[in-house]
């Protein structure tokens, strides 16, 4: 069933076969819609990036930068550098108004090929894994509390990490407004958490708790790798920063709206990461922070006993929240990716009733799943961020090429040239550094997987085979019978 099929069944469904002017609006609303506003906008970025990495990477940042001066030091420069891409992807997203994050970048800056191995990478990999990530540990801490003493086994672990992907795809596919409802909800629960960490923080600092920040420098790293991995874990926790970016088309008003959001959320996520750390440090050493299983469930038991529960609950909230909004926006550039033709058009059809891309959040919830089958998290956050930050410094490159290239483009927001320079040297220090100091295989198999998108592309994106063609036709007509959907229409 084609667009024409869709028109003409909601016709006979009304009674008339005339096209009147409320059957147009009908029709015409077979789109995304505009329904993220500002605060939406704020609570997506936040909750995004406030997932578990807080209560965890603090001792991943403390391992590879030595002590306490340079671990806050750089949680605090992951916060400049995260606010300086953001930056830049505000006067992208206002300047290419597209949903789907840096994908619509790349056609304008590089073209088709760049464009297609980058949705390919994220599609395939980077963004299920990142969903993967976060509902697994969503997963440790929910069951933790019902296997005292001991780890919770790990069929349990992922049973629930796959249950919770079945939730929150079905919500997203539910309805955009309660998507939002939700991330707002889990929004509110992790900074309500991050608000009592801190208080504490403060109470035991004015009590005269400072004998961890005596002599903070001692013991600083030096090796230009472990810096390097240092800022990798810190940047993970902060990874979320370009979310908005991936639902523009949705936004009520992405000129006012883009930038704003960016200029509010990301500060507020640094301010609360550096006093989250400093709450840690009040009361945990290095070394018992580093040997903790879970740093912000060790300080709950030691500061707010007996109401230290509400730590791994909230904890779960934020998970839950991080989740949700992964998903949201990983839909929006499978979305976008098959109206351009390179993934199956399915993918960017939209449901008629609830105006949710349904096909393509059901495919990132199923490609997460099978994630979650084989792998650790520590393999996954591995993977996925040698390329995703390799993806963030060629969106920095498209805006410097397109100030050449692409003069006539309009620029409500228009960033200094040099901060996307900045942006570019540090991705090529995040990606090459690690692989220098430590090299290791998943590198080279992201390289490879990288590329080997291309194999698909010349036949299917380049070519466009017939016999392709004929084959998803009758599995695309049954899809969307099955699922209610049909082709986005253009909207002004």
């Amino acid at each position: 069933m084609d667009e024409s099929g869709i028109r003409k069944r909601k016709e006979s469904q009304n009674g008339s076969t005339d096209l009147t002017k409320d059957n147009k609006e009908v029709v015409k609303a077979v789109a995304l819609q505009k329904d993220v506003g500002l605060l939406s906008g704020i609570c997506l970025i936040v909750g995004t990036m406030i997932g578990s990495g807080i209560f965890i990477s603090p001792k991943s940042v403390l391992l590879y930068s030595g002590a306490v001066g340079p671990c806050l030091l750089i949680w605090t420069a992951c916060g400049v550098l995260s606010t300086l891409g953001a930056l830049c992807y505000a006067e992208l997203g206002t300047m290419i108004t597209k949903s789907g994050g840096e994908y619509p970048y790349f056609m304008e800056a590089f073209g088709s090929i760049v464009a297609y191995l980058y949705s390919w990478t994220t599609i395939m990999v980077l963004k299920p894994s990142s969903f993967a990530i976060i509902t697994l540990s969503f997963a440790e801490y929910a069951s933790t509390p019902f296997y005292p003493g001991c780890s919770p086994p790990l069929i349990v672990t992922k049973c629930l990490a796959a249950a919770a992907i079945l939730i929150i795809t079905s919500i997203n596919c539910l309805s955009v407004k309660l998507a939002s409802y939700v991330q707002n909800f889990f929004t509110a629960a992790k900074l309500i958490i991050i608000l009592v960490i801190v208080g504490a923080g403060i109470v035991l600092l004015a009590q005269g708790k400072t004998e961890n920040f005596s002599n903070a420098f001692d013991g600083t790293a030096t090796s230009f790798g472990a810096i390097g991995l240092a800022f990798y874990n810190g940047l993970w926790a902060y990874d979320g920063w370009n979310q908005l970016n991936f639902i523009t088309e949705e936004l009520k008003d992405p000129f006012r709206d883009l930038p704003l959001a960016i200029v509010i959320g990301i500060p507020l996520v640094t301010v609360c990461y550096v006093l989250v750390n400093v709450a840690y440090f009040t009361v945990m050493t290095t070394t018992e922070l580093l040997l903790s299983p879970a740093v912000a469930v060790t300080f709950g038991d030691r500061v707010l006993y007996p109401a230290s529960w509400i730590v791994p609950l909230f904890v779960v909230f934020s998970t839950f929240g991080s989740a949700n909004g992964s998903c949201f926006t990983a839909g929006r550039l499978v979305y976008a990716s098959g109206r351009e033709g390179h993934m199956v058009k399915i993918l960017s059809y939209i449901n008629v009733k609830r105006y949710t891309p349904a096909p393509a959040l059901i495919f990132n919830g199923v490609l997460a799943i099978f994630y979650i089958i084989p792998a650790d998290i520590n393999t996954l956050i591995n993977y996925f961020s040698f390329a995703q930050w390799f993806f963030y410094g060629l969106a920095a490159l498209a805006l410097i090429v397109m100030r050449f290239t692409r003069k006539d483009l309009d620029r409500p927001v228009k960033i200094p040239v040099v901060l996307a320079g900045i942006m570019v040297l540090v991705s090529c220090y995040l990606v090459l550094a690690p692989i220098i100091d430590q090299p290791e295989l998943e590198y080279l198999y992201c390289t490879i997987f990288i590329f080997s998108g291309l194999i698909l592309y010349y036949p299917f994106v380049y070519r466009k085979v017939n016999w392709g063609r004929k084959i998803m036709r009758p599995i695309t007509m049954h899809l969307q019978l099955l699922m209610d959907v049909a082709p986005p229409e253009k909207t002004e």
